[in-house]
């Protein structure tokens, strides 16, 4: 694709599109594609999807995904697009920007690559806003030494610089763990943790996790990301952290106050409640012994 950033735009029914290769959202058949499916049915496409020129009198996907595909579910050949001669960066651009402020409810994975997408277009887009028309923002971007980009960014998002530094860590990691991110199922701090790990100990987590059905915390990832930078992780170390037992995952006994209280008594100060009830529990399995015992004769 050439690299000009010509004004023209037009405005044309087109059938032949090829999606964006960078494309980092998911298209879902869901209630809403539904909604939507009906409404072109009934009443066309009222906004234009946003394409830009191929060779061969192709066309590549800027912006538009999902009215693109409810007009592929309502059975019509073509749909109504604006053409943009973008350049690729501006095209990148364009296209995550009008994801981000149209969807409601981001996938983890959608806004690490996105964020990741957008950052690297505008480090070689010009015409960033001036330094004083930023939003105070936290800590530095060790993805580059060009922190004016991500200043940019984390300023049109609405985000802290941090928190966009956080979400671009996530394209370091493995589809598996990117799924268990976007489930609910890890963190945000353990994923950023883990995507300094190689890929095979990230594969060695997930193998774990498939095993076992149990996720890191994000005190286990430190320290694995710590053993990794000193070069002393490997599988054996991924198991052992990993079979530790969490706070979380104590096994707890819970006591109504009522029932106990009544067979505990009144000179019993409230916090001696517990070695009295295993004083009580010890003699009582001592007496079971001695049933046991003597039956046993």
């Amino acid at each position: 694709m050439k690299k000009n950033n010509s004004s023209e735009v037009k405005e044309i029914d087109i059938s032949l599109i090829d999606a964006y290769p960078e494309h980092p959202f998911k298209v879902v058949d869901d209630a809403k594609m539904i909604e939507l499916t009906e409404s072109i049915t009934n009443n066309g496409l009222l906004v234009p999807i946003i394409v830009r020129p191929k060779e061969g009198g192709r066309y590549e996907m800027i912006s538009g995904h999902r009215r693109l595909r409810a007009t592929e579910l309502a059975k019509q050949d073509k749909i109504k697009s604006v053409v943009c001669d973008f350049d690729d960066d501006t095209a990148a651009i364009v296209m995550v920007e009008s994801n981000i402020h149209q969807r409601e409810n981001m996938l983890p994975s959608e806004k690490a690559f996105a964020y990741k997408i957008l950052y690297d277009a505008m480090k070689k887009s010009p015409g960033r806003p001036r330094k004083e028309n930023l939003t105070p923002l936290v800590s530095d971007f060790p993805l580059s030494s060009d922190l004016r980009s991500n200043e940019e960014l984390a300023y049109q998002v609405g985000v802290s610089r941090e928190q966009i530094r956080r979400y671009i860590r996530l394209t370091e990691l493995v589809p598996e763990l990117l799924e268990y991110i976007d489930a609910g199922k890890i963190g945000l701090r353990p994923a950023v943790e883990m995507s300094y790990l190689d890929e095979d100990s990230q594969r060695d987590i997930v193998e774990y996790i498939d095993e076992n059905e149990c996720f890191p915390s994000h005190a286990q990832t430190i320290r694995m990301r710590r053993l990794f930078e000193n070069g002393k992780l490997d599988t054996e170390k991924i198991v052992e952290i990993m079979s530790e037992i969490k706070p979380n995952q104590k096994e707890k006994l819970v006591f109504h106050a009522e029932r106990v209280r009544k067979y505990i008594p009144k000179t019993i100060p409230i916090e001696k409640t517990e070695e009295y009830v295993c004083k009580a529990l010890e003699h009582y399995s001592k007496y079971l012994q001695r049933q046991r015992g003597r039956d046993a004769r």
